[in-house]
């Protein structure tokens, strides 16, 4: 008789949930920190529109043939320690590597669709081969039509997400793709705009693949296992980055948005960080040749100046490296108020116009790493001219990727943007108000800020008073135009 230490037991009973596909009840108990499910053994029927089954108690034989994989119909009998494998094929198929099904795959697979996901998730997660039965049955358009009609879009979604915090997302994905599932599983809206590609699926695939091998390559350190997820939501839905769709309120919405909210039904918060992973990656492709370079090119001071912002030549890819860093924390953080003019992108909230409080929040957070993963999505999309599909996943573009973010990282410390988030504005807005003469804040305190920002980022050793010449010498100017106009 073995001596227990038991801490603490608690015996939870669930009862049936026919809305959660559960008709029986359950038990939980949880001895010494480790909670033990209890469950009858039984036997499934099912209806034809449904893939919620009917229970009832049944035997070892039938409860391991209802199983969705002969490796998951394994029982172990805690009388004789030993595995006991009824269906005949588990422990043989657990050695080979094979994915099958103890029943007939199209069958099985009818009876409840979810199975054909849960089939490609144990297979990509152990590395496993799909029994050419399988396949076939997956192929099969009734199955397919059935895993539309029968398997709510939650579901699917949640099955998709599993793949993707698992071992091996980018082989799930090509599971996927070559079981002809991707449009079944990515449900794309209609009146696309423009039109995806004819081998769209294959071009996801493709990206999602190459992000994989070149995090692997890195290192999975680099990221939280949050951030790798949405990197890899992202790289697989760079090819329709820029097509959009219309709803029903007439508005546009990216389509890698769509399929995330309501494709996959996943949070509102994750089809949002991806679209700006989205818009942040491509900003970083036209910042990877001036990361590369060691000169100052002069073309850059059209992107970053306005009217009133003189920036000294040699601060001129250090501000440009902080503002698509800033770009980043903007998106990341839907409450702070700031125009990026020079990237013709705007936002305004009419809660907030502080962009040191902006800041703030962004270094407080754990988002300042997902600058990194927009510029590791951005190596996919560089250098345009020469980038196909068809490299993506050569051995020379791996390398030059590795590279080119082996740079960026240097380039963070060399142009000392490690601490840029903890930086301070030299006049906070009420001061800025003062020195504007202004008697009421607003959208122009807002824009002041940014343009005092990246004045400190240019000017790292600029005092207040300069600052506040300054300030005075642009808003002269900005009047001047405007009575000229």
């Amino acid at each position: 008789m073995h001596d227990f230490d038991v801490q603490l037991l608690i015996v939870q009973l669930s009862k049936g949930n026919p809305d959660q596909s559960k008709h029986l009840e359950t038990a939980r108990m949880r001895i010494c920190d480790t909670w033990i499910d209890f469950v009858n053994l039984r036997s499934e029927t099912y209806a034809e529109n449904s893939r919620i089954p009917t229970m009832k108690f049944g035997t070892a034989e039938e409860d391991a043939y209802r199983r969705d994989l002969t490796i998951n119909s394994l029982f172990y009998n805690i009388n004789t320690n030993s595995v006991e494998d009824v269906t005949g094929r588990g422990i043989q198929d657990l050695k080979s590597g094979r994915i099958v099904t103890p029943l007939s795959p199209k069958a099985t697979f009818l009876d409840d669709p979810l199975r054909v996901l849960r089939a490609i998730r144990f297979g990509a997660r152990f590395d496993f081969e799909l029994a050419e039965e399988l396949k076939e049955a997956a192929f099969d358009e009734e199955v397919k039509t059935a895993l539309a009609n029968k398997i709510s879009r939650e579901r699917i979604g949640h099955e998709v997400d599993l793949m993707m915090s698992d071992k091996q997302p980018a082989k799930a994905m090509a599971y996927i793709h070559d079981l002809k599932l991707f449009y079944a599983v990515f449900t794309f809206p209609e009146n696309l705009q423009p039109a995806v590609l004819e081998q769209c699926d294959r071009y996801c695939v493709l990206h999602i693949n190459a992000a994989w091998t070149l995090l692997q390559s890195i290192g999975y350190s680099i990221f939280s296992d949050e951030q790798r997820r949405l990197y890899l939501y992202a790289s697989l839905f760079l090819p329709v980055r820029s097509t959009i769709c219309i709803d029903k309120k007439s508005k546009e919405v990216p389509v890698a948005s769509y399929i995330i909210r309501d494709s996959l039904k996943l949070k509102a918060s994750d089809a949002e960080m991806v679209t700006n992973l989205h818009v942040a990656c491509e900003k970083f492709v036209d910042l990877i040749p001036f990361l590369e370079s060691n000169e100052d090119p002069e073309d850059l001071k059209v992107n970053l100046e306005d009217e009133y912002l003189e920036i000294p030549p040699a601060s001129t890819k250090r501000v440009l490296a902080v503002l698509c860093a800033l770009l980043l924390a903007i998106l990341s953080d839907m409450s702070v108020t700031i125009h990026f003019s020079c990237y013709g992108y705007s936002r305004l909230d009419s809660n907030t116009h502080n962009v040191e409080d902006g800041l703030n929040r962004f270094a407080a957070s754990s988002n300042k790493r997902l600058l990194a993963v927009a510029l590791l999505i951005s190596t996919l999309l560089h250098p345009k001219a020469s980038h196909t599909c068809d490299s993506l996943n050569s051995h020379t573009e791996l390398d030059r990727r590795r590279e080119i973010f082996g740079k960026f990282e240097s380039a963070i410390t060399q142009l000392d943007l490690d601490h840029v988030w903890k930086m301070k504005l030299l006049l906070d807005g009420k001061a800025m108000m003062g020195v504007l003469q202004l008697k009421s804040g607003g959208p122009s305190i807002g824009k002041w800020q940014q343009r005092l920002l990246k004045w400190q980022l240019a000017h790292p050793n600029g005092t207040m008073e300069e600052c506040i010449d300054w300030i005075k010498q642009s808003q002269a100017k900005c009047q001047k135009i405007d009575c000229s106009a």
